[in-house]
């Protein structure tokens, strides 16, 4: 059975005023009357009395008014006059969090089961324009990588007496087969196969795995040297791992006047330089070797510090790409040592002006056009909202700038500061022979597949949608809880580490570095839905995963503990000391690599500078006397206008420690530094700025 409830609100509904506004700019007219409308969509079979409860649970009286729609029945109720409706809710497969967190609630209703639950929303338009313009506002409110949407005239939503009963459920063929990959190809197919992926039986191809021609030789002639092919699983697992998301290639390689690479050349030995010079007032304490970097806060703890960018995810969907960075760095946080507590969030956004319509594409034939700058800031600026708010973390610092330049792609910084107790047992961390691998957290899905590759090439046509995937702040939070509150502090697992990029198939054989191998059983790691393939399975993104190496002995109280917040946790394999990272599903072995190879087999290529020729035409400033216009015209650049509005967005309170504000002064603008009390029991702080001239390049190269 299907049943669909619909909530309308009775009272002003400001997120309708804002989004009637929002129309009303998109299309130049006035819309008179906007309505939303939230509807959760229900499978299973319920009682009255259930239906009864499940109301109760989701609608308040006092603001809102329901009915339910299920077989041939309909409560009736009076609905807002409209003219057009348009519905808006997710494609099958994707991270519906409101859905998941309603699945729960209903979930915990005597006796109820936790049947699916799926969420979409309504809006109903009263003004007299065209189906062309409703057809502009419908796409201003979906993205088609993630989201589906119906749109119906008011005689339509008569004759079909309402919206259909849709369920986007996830339907796969089951795949168990695992694929040999000839590499005794041509240069031309081993570079096609490293720009486009592994070819699928019907002639379309998996998405890219970001190997140039030199990286595929090397793995061929690895393979060549075992006397056979490489499996599928073991062919994706490589390019998760030597991706420049993952290696970081560019700043690695040797190039004309730093042969050992820009990161050793002028990143990291300038660090250690500066460190050897301050000698014991040096207060770094972990540099380059974890998932965070971290110093001296006092005598009694660390904090860790760690900022990224999750630009391409966010050029294709500027939510969930904004969302994934904010929890995905969050994780990173939770992964220093044996878990830092995440205490401060941070954002830096560099965008195209928000009025350039410029319309680009991301293909040669212009079908697949790029997201407009409006869309894109409305939903990089959610996403990290959402992100940080949900999760119960303080957002205190940031910025935003605008360049045209940055209308192909976004740069979309952010940035997570932890706190740990300043002990050496909880600062290091090592796998050991024979323990547990544990994944924690959500469940493996389709999203995120390809995401460590895709995210290390420029944007296409073969740019995968299942790159990008939405993160489950809520689910993490109480993993991170039970994490750094109580299983650490218990020393109830020896390492830590996130599932980001690559997912198990990065995680597990970084993890695997610290024990000197690993074995995995596929088929016991938890799916979201059957079907997916072993190598799907093992290099998947789905978000909110730690992996954890727990002692047998362990175990059971560490189940225990997880089991009762609420989270998930699976014994999928064992770490081992044989050197190798091997993987079995159903029985059958789909990878077995040397740990050598996997981690340090890429080969070095000689990057060459090119210098690009720029005239600078330096013109005489006038001098004047009145300064007046110009001054006004400066404070209106958007570059110096305040961002008050974004920081506004987001809680800088959550946690009680917030010292020196967002925003200061009887102006309120935004403050060069914040400052923040981690330990409320101490009068010390953390001061955070932050800083960015992307045009220096234009003057100096």
């Amino acid at each position: 059975m299907i049943y669909r409830l619909e909530i309308y609100p009775t009272v002003k509904d400001m997120r309708a005023e804002v989004r009637k506004k929002a129309f009303a700019e998109l299309v130049g007219t006035p819309i008179p009357e906007l309505t939303i409308a939230d509807v959760y969509t229900i499978e299973g079979e319920r009682t009255e009395e259930q239906l009864v409860s499940i109301k109760q649970l989701l609608v308040n009286p006092v603001s809102q008014k329901s009915r339910w729609i299920y077989k041939s029945f309909q409560e009736s109720i009076e609905l807002p006059q409209f003219d057009w409706v348009i519905e808006v809710g997710y494609l099958p497969g994707v991270t519906d969090n409101i859905a998941a967190t309603t699945t729960e609630l209903i979930g915990d209703l005597p006796g109820s089961d936790r049947s699916s639950v799926y969420s979409s929303q309504m809006t109903f338009i009263k003004s007299d324009v065209s189906e062309k313009v409703i057809q502009i506002l419908a796409d201003s409110l979906y993205n088609p990588l993630i989201q589906r949407v119906i749109k119906k005239s008011f005689n339509q939503y008569q004759t079909d007496q309402g919206m259909e009963l849709t369920v986007p459920r996830v339907k796969l063929q089951p795949q168990s087969e695992v694929t040999r990959i000839d590499l005794n190809i041509s240069d031309e197919a081993l570079i096609q196969l490293g720009k486009q992926g592994i070819a699928n039986n019907d002639g379309s191809r998996r998405g890219p795995l970001a190997l140039d021609l030199t990286y595929l030789q090397a793995i061929r002639n690895y393979f060549n040297g075992l006397r056979r092919s490489p499996t599928d699983v073991e062919l994706e697992s490589i390019a998760q791992t030597w991706s420049e998301h993952c290696k970081h290639t560019i700043f690695a390689d040797p190039i004309e006047d730093a042969p050992e690479g820009l990161f050793k050349t002028y990143i990291k030995k300038a660090t250690e330089e500066i460190r050897r010079k301050k000698g014991a007032a040096d207060i770094c304490v972990s540099v380059f070797s974890d998932n965070s970097g971290a110093i001296a806060f006092d005598e009694e703890f660390v904090i860790t510090d760690k900022v990224e960018t999750h630009n391409s995810p966010s050029a294709l969907d500027p939510f969930g790409g904004a969302i994934t960075g904010i929890v995905g760095v969050n994780r990173d946080t939770l992964g220093f040592g044996l878990g830092a507590k995440p205490i401060i969030n941070r954002f830096g956004f560099c965008f195209a002006p928000p009025d350039d319509g410029t319309q680009l594409y991301r293909d040669k034939e212009r079908i697949q056009p790029l997201l407009s700058s409006r869309r894109i800031i409305g939903g990089v600026v959610a996403g990290v909202n959402s992100g940080g708010n949900c999760s119960g973390i303080p957002t205190t610092q940031g910025f935003m700038y605008f360049d045209e330049r940055y209308r192909g792609k976004p740069l979309v910084f952010v940035g997570t500061v932890g706190l740990l107790p300043a002990k050496l047992s909880l600062i290091q961390k090592k796998a050991q022979p024979g323990d547990c691998i544990v994944m924690v957290g959500g469940r493996v899905g389709l999203d995120g597949i390809h995401g460590a590759t895709f995210s290390s090439e420029a944007l296409s046509t073969g740019s995968p949608a299942t790159a990008v995937q939405i993160g489950d702040p809520i689910t993490q939070k109480k993993m991170s809880d039970v994490l750094v509150k109580e299983a650490r502090d218990r020393g109830l697992y020896r390492s830590i580490t996130d599932n980001g990029a690559g997912g198990l198939s990065c995680s597990v054989a970084e993890m695997g570095k610290e024990s000197n191998g690993c074995v995995v059983q596929l088929e016991k790691v938890p799916l979201k839905y059957p079907g997916l393939a072993p190598w799907q399975i093992w290099i998947s993104e789905s978000q909110e995963r730690m992996t954890l190496a727990v002692p047998p002995e362990k175990w059971p109280e560490f189940l225990r503990l997880v089991t009762s917040r609420g989270i998930e946790a699976t014994v999928i394999g064992e770490f081992s000391n044989s050197g190798r990272c091997m993987v079995t599903y159903q029985g059958e072995t789909v990878m077995d690599i040397a740990m050598g190879f996997l981690h340090n087999g890429l080969p070095q290529r000689q990057l060459v500078t090119a210098y690009p020729y720029i005239e600078r035409n330096v013109n005489e400033i006038p001098v004047q006397s009145d300064l007046t216009e110009i001054f006004i015209a400066i404070t209106g650049r958007l570059n110096t206008a305040s961002i008050e509005s974004i920081s506004m967005q987001y809680d800088h309170e959550v946690q009680g420690g917030s010292v020196v504000k967002p925003l200061v002064g009887k102006g309120r603008v935004n403050s060069d530094a914040t400052v923040v009390r981690p330990l409320l029991n101490k009068n010390k702080g953390i001061v955070l700025s932050h800083g960015l001239y992307p045009r220096y390049s234009d003057y100096d190269t």
